[in-house]
């Protein structure tokens, strides 16, 4: 019998208490409490919606926003960058729910074929549905994957939408799932960490609390699907973290203001730049769409961002 490794333990713990969350359709939280699902609820409402936009002639336009995706650049600065990672750029996909849309990864593809980039990040959210197959996604993940060209790869998160079996079609997509543990990306003698955990919307463990606590030296960056745990990424000396979930709110206000957030903590943090104590964060409102294919008063989004090194006073 092969003896599995320290890290090969650690995933699978992961995945058989990821597997009990998920049977039980059952929502983790933080604070200890847990809570029923009602995406169901919220499906059945969220088509009534739509059925009424249909009446009312707003349907399409809704449907042509959601494909309406955007290319952001944003350059950031940090005092405490490593020298040798100044101008790294980094790729940020979230929440692409690719199966919502037909042909949606083909938009994504000609946002991203032009651009150069050091590593590509994705914060979860790969399908349109939170139970059932996701096989269908497969090709269109891989498709994407194919024609990212980062030097330093392709990590990912799980969101809430997905599943703990998604783990074993890494090498079939070609995307690497970072699991509540860390990868370090080296630059001549430094380095900088990128510490992916587990989605805690709905599944938060202890376990994501110890990957944020592992003691790393150098640049540290946070990917989780919500901006809900800034403050543990805070406590923990992560400079950047980088999320999403709320899709900016998808169906906004005229003002932009979010109907629904679906977050216990961070609402502030819903979309957009944001700070807390140390940590530099960016909740994008991702590519895709959730419950219906329609965006108002919100664009979807890739998010390419150039880090330089702050100058010495």
């Amino acid at each position: 019998m092969t003896k599995l490794t320290t890290e090969e333990k650690k995933r699978l713990i992961w995945a058989v208490n990821r597997s009990v969350l998920e049977l039980e359709n059952v929502k983790y939280r933080r604070n200890g409490k847990k809570s029923k699902s009602h995406w169901n609820t919220f499906e059945e409402l969220a088509h009534i919606f739509a059925w009424l936009l249909k009446i009312i002639g707003w349907y399409d336009k809704g449907v042509e926003n959601a494909k309406n995706i955007a290319l952001k650049e944003i350059t950031l600065e940090f005092n405490n960058l490593p020298e040798e990672f100044d101008n790294y750029r980094i790729l940020h996909l979230t929440d692409l729910h690719i199966d919502s849309i037909p042909g949606l990864e083909d938009i994504i593809i000609d946002l991203i074929k032009p651009l150069k980039y050091d590593l590509c990040v994705m914060s979860g959210d790969y399908r349109k549905n939170v139970h059932g197959s996701f096989r269908t996604i497969l090709q269109p993940m891989s498709k994407i994957a194919n024609n990212i060209q980062a030097t330093d790869g392709i990590f990912a998160v799980l969101g809430n939408h997905d599943t703990y079996f998604m783990d074993d079609y890494q090498k079939e997509v070609g995307i690497r799932l970072l699991v509540n543990e860390s990868k370090t990306i080296t630059r001549g003698k430094e380095q900088i960490v990128l510490t992916g955990t587990d989605d805690p919307y709905h599944y938060y463990t202890e376990q994501a609390l110890l990957a944020l606590e592992e003691e790393y030296k150098g640049f540290k960056i946070a990917l989780i699907h919500t901006p809900e745990l800034a403050d543990l990424a805070d406590n923990n000396g992560y400079s950047f973290y980088l999320c999403g979930h709320t899709h900016g709110g998808q169906i906004c206000l005229p003002n932009g203001k979010p109907i629904i957030t679906h977050q216990y903590e961070g609402k502030k943090f819903y979309n957009g730049l944001w700070h807390y104590g140390g940590v530099t964060g960016y909740t994008s409102p991702g590519c895709g769409v959730s419950g219906i294919p329609l965006r108002f008063n919100s664009q979807g989004e890739v998010t390419v961002f150039t880090l330089k090194r702050k100058p010495s006073q």
